[in-house]
C-alpha cells in the first residue's frame, strides 16, 4: 500500500475517521510527531497520540476535501466540525518508511471576505 492509499483509507467516502486510536497507532512510526501551531502543542510519540485520542472527549466529524502530494509528503484539506464550530483544516503529513512519521495541523475559522474582495471570490466548499 502507497502513502496515499494509507491516507484515504483514514476517511470513508462521506468523509468520516473510520479507524480507531489503535488502528491509527499502528499507522504511525515510533517517534510521530504531531504540531499545532495554534495552540502551540507538540505531541510526541505515538503512544502519547494514541493516549490523547482516547481520551479525546467529543472528536469533531472531518470532511475531506482533498489530498495532495506524492512520494512521503501530503496535504490533507478538511472541514471539521465540532458541534457546530467550524475551522478548516490543513494538515502536512509526512512520511518515513511507509508510516506517518510528521503531522503539522493548521486550523482556521472561517471569515467573511471584505467587502472590496467579494467581486472577485467564490465561497469557499461548506
Amino acid at each position: 500500500m502507497d502513502n496515499r492509499e494509507l491516507l484515504e483509507r483514514l476517511w470513508t467516502s462521506d468523509g468520516e475517521l473510520v479507524l480507531s486510536a489503535e488502528a491509527e497507532h499502528e499507522m504511525r512510526t515510533e517517534d510521530y510527531v504531531l504540531e499545532m501551531p495554534q495552540s502551540g502543542e507538540r505531541i510526541v510519540g505515538r503512544d502519547t497520540m494514541r493516549a490523547m485520542q482516547q481520551e479525546y472527549p467529543n472528536p469533531p466529524s472531518i470532511q475531506i476535501l482533498r489530498i495532495t502530494g506524492s512520494g512521503d509528503h501530503f496535504v490533507v484539506l478538511g472541514r471539521s466540525d465540532y458541534s457546530g464550530d467550524i475551522y478548516y483544516v490543513a494538515n502536512v503529513v509526512e512520511f518515513r518508511d511507509g508510516r506517518i512519521a510528521r503531522e503539522t495541523r493548521i486550523y482556521g475559522a472561517p471569515f467573511d471576505p471584505p467587502p472590496w474582495r467579494e467581486k472577485y471570490a467564490t465561497s469557499p466548499p461548506q
